[in-house]
């Protein structure tokens, strides 16, 4: 039921194509200029270390930021498996080699991808920790810095996490702002006539999800066929407990799924996923994470 997910190489390197820009300007590293003409063709070699326990994630757009960044640098070494592999502080990570004034240019905008991308899976793996040996699946949102996305949920799927939709044109999500004024004994109405028109879209959405406010409108929502997903919006534990049930009861296990949606923090989620539901979509995994201490040291 995810949406489609793989990197889309043209938008990634526009995004590292204008990182370089924002770095180096129209002028380049007028520091590194100043030094001697032996430090500029001189080469070198550096190591990446976590400087704390964490997980990684950013062993797929190394390349790219390499090519883009510091094409005379390469990357000699990388641990195996280095996305998601759980990191312990001082292990080194990857080793490169190369000129030393274009890593000197290159060090900050690698450093912020990796460790920002490293942070979101961290904290990622930490919620689904938090859920381990339950059914439920921690899913991201779309609250994410604009032209991040697609490498942020790169880094929820390094974390252990889930995608949910990209964007608003690949799934269907019907959520209160669209029912806005609908009583609730039209609201099965109103979503299946929604659905009725969901030929004339330009595609076939990755899935069908319509968000409700409480168990009146779930009852509702029940009835309807043709929903993958009913997102369950700051519910409580005891009305989480009350609209599985009430999935149970309408024989829908297996057909629509329950997802859990607001106030996920970590101390709470794992009494959400014990209540039975699916899915728990939690913003703070990309829009709440820190960056994971990494540094570029010379070897």
């Amino acid at each position: 039921m995810s949406a489609k997910t793989e990197f889309d190489h043209e938008q990634l390197q526009t995004l590292l194509t204008l990182a370089r820009q924002e770095d180096l300007g129209p002028n380049g590293d007028v520091t590194s200029m100043l030094l001697p003409e032996t430090a500029l063709t001189a080469r070198g070699s550096w190591e990446l270390v976590a400087r704390e326990e964490g997980r990684f994630c950013g062993a797929q757009i190394i390349p790219m930021l390499l090519e883009t960044l510091a094409p005379e640098v390469t990357l000699d070494w990388i641990m195996p498996d280095a996305d998601r592999a759980a990191l312990k502080p001082g292990q080194t990570i990857a080793r490169f080699g190369g000129l030393v004034c274009q890593m000197l240019a290159a060090e900050r905008t690698i450093l912020n991808f990796l460790q920002h991308l490293s942070g979101i899976a961290t904290l990622t793996s930490r919620y689904v920790a938090a859920v381990a040996g339950r059914h439920a699946k921690i899913y991201d949102t779309r609250k994410t810095t604009p032209g991040l996305r697609q490498i942020d949920k790169y880094a929820v799927r390094c974390g252990g996490g889930h995608n949910h939709r990209v964007g608003l044109y690949d799934a269907v999500l019907i959520k209160d702002n669209h029912l806005d004024g609908i009583p609730t004994d039209r609201l099965a109405h109103a979503v299946f006539e929604m659905l009725n028109r969901m030929e004339a879209l330009p595609c076939a959405p990755a899935f069908v999800e319509v968000e409700c406010d409480g168990l009146d409108q779930l009852a509702e929502l029940l009835k309807v066929v043709g929903l993958d997903v009913i997102l369950l919006d700051n519910f409580e534990l005891d009305d989480l407990r009350s609209a599985v049930r009430m999935r149970e009861e309408a024989g829908l296990r297996g057909k629509v799924e329950l997802e859990a949606s607001g106030g996920a923090t970590l101390d709470r989620v794992a009494g959400i996923a014990d209540t039975g539901v699916e899915r728990i979509a939690v913003g703070a995994i990309t829009h709440s994470a820190g960056f994971l201490d990494l540094a570029m040291d010379a070897a």
